[in-house]
């Protein structure tokens, strides 16, 4: 009976959501998308820790963090929050330098993407 009831309670975690971390939706995945498009389409210099980056540098870099955390990533603003607003090292934020423009906090700047996104998604869909 007791090995019964382990294989019941072992085959009900494996089956858990805690088991594998949380699933991001479609809608979130495609948003997340847009944002990583929008960093390497932008013409904009991504600052960390005193360094520049180019778009596509920045990309990797963030996709490199959104991967480690992607446990931890239920919303687009937590992909913000957790892979591209500061470093884990010296919690400095990262700036965004875009031509013609004063440097602003990545995490702004894309959180009012992520606005415009949506706004445009809601726009199309009605």
């Amino acid at each position: 009976m007791k090995h019964r009831l382990w294989i019941l309670v072992s085959a009900l975690f494996a089956l858990s959501p805690l088991a594998y971390g949380s699933e991001i939706d479609k809608e979130t995945k495609q948003e997340i998308q847009h944002l990583l498009d929008y960093v390497g389409e932008s013409g904009c210099k991504y600052e960390r820790n005193g360094d520049f980056h180019q778009g596509e540098e920045a990309v990797e870099h963030i996709q490199k963090k959104y991967d480690y955390f992607v446990d931890d990533i239920e919303t687009t603003e937590d992909f913000i929050a957790k892979s591209a607003t500061q470093s884990l090292i010296s919690k400095k934020k990262y700036m965004i330098h875009c031509p013609q423009q004063d440097a602003v906090p990545s995490g702004d700047w894309l959180l009012e993407e992520l606005d415009r996104y949506r706004e445009q998604q809601s726009s199309q869909t009605q």
